[in-house]
Protein backbone atom coordinates (compact mmCIF):
# COMPACT_ATOMS: atom_id res chain seq x y z
CA UNK A 1 0.00 0.00 0.00
CA UNK A 2 1.33 3.36 -1.19
CA UNK A 3 2.24 6.30 1.51
CA UNK A 4 -0.17 9.00 0.66
CA UNK A 5 2.54 11.22 1.93
CA UNK A 6 4.35 10.07 -1.43
CA UNK A 7 1.44 11.25 -3.66
CA UNK A 8 1.09 14.94 -5.21
CA UNK A 9 -2.41 15.48 -4.60
CA UNK A 10 -4.92 16.70 -7.43
CA UNK A 11 -5.35 19.98 -5.77
CA UNK A 12 -1.65 20.64 -6.26
CA UNK A 13 -1.11 19.21 -9.59
CA UNK A 14 -1.44 21.15 -13.37
CA UNK A 15 -3.81 19.13 -15.30
CA UNK A 16 -5.76 19.69 -18.50
CA UNK A 17 -9.77 19.16 -19.46
CA UNK A 18 -10.59 16.30 -21.90
CA UNK A 19 -12.34 19.37 -24.08
CA UNK A 20 -9.57 21.60 -24.98
CA UNK A 21 -7.50 21.53 -27.68
CA UNK A 22 -4.20 20.49 -28.69
CA UNK A 23 -3.55 24.52 -29.06
CA UNK A 24 -4.91 25.30 -25.75
CA UNK A 25 -3.36 22.23 -23.92
CA UNK A 26 0.37 23.40 -25.45
CA UNK A 27 -0.31 26.84 -23.92
CA UNK A 28 -0.54 24.87 -20.51
CA UNK A 29 2.00 22.82 -20.77
CA UNK A 30 4.91 25.63 -22.09
CA UNK A 31 3.66 27.85 -18.96
CA UNK A 32 3.60 25.02 -16.81
CA UNK A 33 7.35 24.23 -17.78
CA UNK A 34 5.93 20.46 -17.40
CA UNK A 35 6.68 17.82 -20.14
CA UNK A 36 3.63 16.48 -20.09
CA UNK A 37 0.66 16.62 -17.73
CA UNK A 38 -2.64 14.30 -17.18
CA UNK A 39 -5.89 15.05 -18.46
CA UNK A 40 -9.01 14.36 -17.04
CA UNK A 41 -12.64 14.65 -17.80
CA UNK A 42 -15.19 17.39 -17.75
CA UNK A 43 -15.85 16.67 -14.35
CA UNK A 44 -12.06 16.51 -12.98
CA UNK A 45 -12.43 13.11 -11.66
CA UNK A 46 -11.81 10.82 -14.63
CA UNK A 47 -8.25 10.25 -15.59
CA UNK A 48 -7.78 9.87 -19.44
CA UNK A 49 -4.62 10.11 -19.80
CA UNK A 50 -1.45 12.09 -20.65
CA UNK A 51 -0.20 14.77 -23.22
CA UNK A 52 3.50 15.10 -23.52
CA UNK A 53 5.02 18.27 -24.88
CA UNK A 54 7.19 16.35 -27.70
CA UNK A 55 4.46 14.77 -29.26
CA UNK A 56 2.04 18.20 -29.85
CA UNK A 57 5.57 20.20 -31.09
CA UNK A 58 5.96 16.94 -33.63
CA UNK A 59 2.51 16.68 -34.83
CA UNK A 60 2.37 20.71 -35.14
CA UNK A 61 5.68 20.40 -36.89
CA UNK A 62 4.71 18.16 -39.20
CA UNK A 63 1.41 20.78 -40.18
CA UNK A 64 -0.99 18.59 -37.91
CA UNK A 65 -4.43 20.49 -36.95
CA UNK A 66 -3.78 22.40 -33.68
CA UNK A 67 -7.58 22.66 -33.13
CA UNK A 68 -7.79 18.60 -32.41
CA UNK A 69 -9.18 17.66 -28.93
CA UNK A 70 -6.11 17.27 -26.62
CA UNK A 71 -7.44 13.29 -26.66
CA UNK A 72 -6.32 12.68 -30.10
CA UNK A 73 -2.64 12.98 -28.76
CA UNK A 74 -3.43 11.17 -25.58
CA UNK A 75 -1.20 8.47 -23.92
CA UNK A 76 -0.71 6.09 -21.18
CA UNK A 77 -4.38 5.73 -20.94
CA UNK A 78 -4.02 2.64 -18.96
CA UNK A 79 -0.96 3.37 -16.72
CA UNK A 80 -2.30 3.82 -13.44
CA UNK A 81 -2.05 2.31 -9.88
CA UNK A 82 -4.28 2.68 -6.69
CA UNK A 83 -3.86 3.44 -3.31
CA UNK A 84 -3.80 0.20 -2.24
CA UNK A 85 -2.00 -0.91 -5.32
CA UNK A 86 1.85 -3.35 -3.83
CA UNK A 87 5.12 -1.75 -4.34
CA UNK A 88 5.77 -4.02 -6.92
CA UNK A 89 3.89 -3.07 -8.90
CA UNK A 90 4.57 0.26 -8.33
CA UNK A 91 7.83 0.08 -9.24
CA UNK A 92 7.07 -2.30 -12.99
CA UNK A 93 4.39 0.58 -13.56
CA UNK A 94 6.38 3.66 -13.34
CA UNK A 95 10.25 2.35 -14.91
CA UNK A 96 9.16 4.11 -18.30
CA UNK A 97 7.15 7.19 -16.93
CA UNK A 98 7.93 10.54 -15.69
CA UNK A 99 5.18 10.04 -13.01
CA UNK A 100 2.01 7.36 -12.42
CA UNK A 101 -1.49 8.13 -12.03
CA UNK A 102 -3.06 7.37 -8.63
CA UNK A 103 -6.64 6.27 -7.95
CA UNK A 104 -8.75 6.51 -4.99
CA UNK A 105 -11.16 4.20 -3.92
CA UNK A 106 -14.00 4.96 -6.44
CA UNK A 107 -11.37 4.93 -9.57
CA UNK A 108 -11.46 8.57 -9.26
CA UNK A 109 -8.11 10.70 -10.10
CA UNK A 110 -6.15 10.85 -6.81
CA UNK A 111 -3.11 12.57 -7.89
CA UNK A 112 0.27 11.30 -9.34
CA UNK A 113 3.76 9.44 -7.75
CA UNK A 114 6.86 10.93 -9.11
CA UNK A 115 9.97 8.94 -10.37
CA UNK A 116 12.00 11.76 -7.45
CA UNK A 117 9.03 10.67 -4.61
CA UNK A 118 10.11 7.00 -4.81
CA UNK A 119 13.73 7.71 -4.90
CA UNK A 120 13.30 9.84 -2.02
CA UNK A 121 11.43 7.00 -0.36
CA UNK A 122 14.48 4.12 -1.12
CA UNK A 123 17.13 6.76 -0.25
CA UNK A 124 15.37 7.12 3.20
CA UNK A 125 15.15 3.06 3.51
CA UNK A 126 18.84 2.89 3.33
CA UNK A 127 19.12 5.50 5.79
CA UNK A 128 21.50 7.18 4.10
CA UNK A 129 21.47 10.12 5.92
CA UNK A 130 22.21 8.44 9.37
CA UNK A 131 24.50 5.71 8.42
CA UNK A 132 27.92 5.69 8.36
CA UNK A 133 28.75 2.57 6.08
CA UNK A 134 27.13 0.81 3.40
CA UNK A 135 28.96 -2.57 3.19
CA UNK A 136 28.05 -4.69 -0.10
CA UNK A 137 28.80 -8.79 0.64
CA UNK A 138 28.73 -11.05 -1.76
CA UNK A 139 27.04 -14.62 -1.51
CA UNK A 140 26.36 -18.03 -2.73
CA UNK A 141 22.68 -17.58 -2.09
CA UNK A 142 22.05 -20.41 -0.22
CA UNK A 143 19.55 -21.17 2.63
CA UNK A 144 21.43 -19.47 6.26
CA UNK A 145 23.61 -16.85 4.46
CA UNK A 146 21.49 -13.55 5.27
CA UNK A 147 21.07 -15.03 9.09
CA UNK A 148 25.02 -15.44 9.15
CA UNK A 149 25.82 -12.46 7.75
CA UNK A 150 23.67 -10.40 9.99
CA UNK A 151 24.79 -12.47 13.00
CA UNK A 152 28.30 -11.53 12.29
CA UNK A 153 27.85 -7.79 11.90
CA UNK A 154 25.85 -7.83 15.56
CA UNK A 155 28.26 -8.78 17.34
CA UNK A 156 29.54 -5.21 16.62
CA UNK A 157 26.96 -2.58 15.71
CA UNK A 158 23.06 -2.69 14.75
CA UNK A 159 21.98 -2.78 11.06
CA UNK A 160 20.52 0.25 9.62
CA UNK A 161 18.88 -1.39 6.90
CA UNK A 162 19.18 -4.27 4.54
CA UNK A 163 18.63 -4.66 0.60
CA UNK A 164 19.33 -7.72 -0.93
CA UNK A 165 19.65 -7.53 -5.21
CA UNK A 166 20.06 -10.06 -7.65
CA UNK A 167 17.91 -12.09 -6.45
CA UNK A 168 16.79 -13.78 -10.04
CA UNK A 169 16.63 -17.71 -10.02
CA UNK A 170 19.69 -17.49 -12.48
CA UNK A 171 22.18 -16.20 -10.70
CA UNK A 172 25.18 -17.63 -9.02
CA UNK A 173 26.12 -15.13 -6.77
CA UNK A 174 23.33 -12.30 -3.89
CA UNK A 175 24.75 -9.50 -3.47
CA UNK A 176 23.42 -8.01 0.03
CA UNK A 177 23.55 -4.15 0.59
CA UNK A 178 24.05 -3.69 4.71
CA UNK A 179 24.17 0.14 5.87
CA UNK A 180 25.24 0.57 9.09
CA UNK A 181 24.74 3.20 11.56
CA UNK A 182 25.82 6.29 12.64
CA UNK A 183 29.14 5.77 15.05
CA UNK A 184 30.58 2.65 13.68
CA UNK A 185 34.65 3.69 13.51
CA UNK A 186 36.89 2.47 11.22
CA UNK A 187 38.50 -0.13 13.32
CA UNK A 188 34.96 -1.72 14.19
CA UNK A 189 34.17 -1.96 10.46
CA UNK A 190 37.51 -3.61 9.81
CA UNK A 191 36.37 -6.30 12.31
CA UNK A 192 33.38 -6.67 10.83
CA UNK A 193 34.60 -7.37 7.25
CA UNK A 194 37.50 -9.49 8.90
CA UNK A 195 35.08 -12.01 9.96
CA UNK A 196 32.92 -11.84 7.14
CA UNK A 197 35.39 -12.85 4.65
CA UNK A 198 36.53 -15.23 7.12
CA UNK A 199 33.13 -17.14 6.61
CA UNK A 200 33.53 -16.55 3.00
CA UNK A 201 31.51 -13.67 2.32
CA UNK A 202 33.09 -11.23 0.06
CA UNK A 203 33.00 -7.45 0.63
CA UNK A 204 33.46 -6.33 -2.58
CA UNK A 205 32.62 -2.78 -2.13
CA UNK A 206 32.47 0.10 1.04
CA UNK A 207 30.41 3.70 0.78
CA UNK A 208 31.54 5.45 3.15
CA UNK A 209 28.44 7.54 3.76
CA UNK A 210 30.02 10.52 5.72
CA UNK A 211 32.27 11.27 2.89
CA UNK A 212 29.44 12.03 0.34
Amino acid sequence: MLFKSLIKPKKDLTTVREDITLEEALKVLEESGFRCVPILDKTGQIFRGNIYKMHIYRHKSRGGDMHLPVTYLLKNATKFITLDSAFFKVFFSIKDLPYITVLDEQNFFYGILTHSSLLGMLSQSWNVGIGSYVLTVVSSGERGDLVEMSKIITKYTSIASCITLDVQANVLVRRTLFTLPEGVSPETLRKIIANLERKSFKVPEIEDLKAL
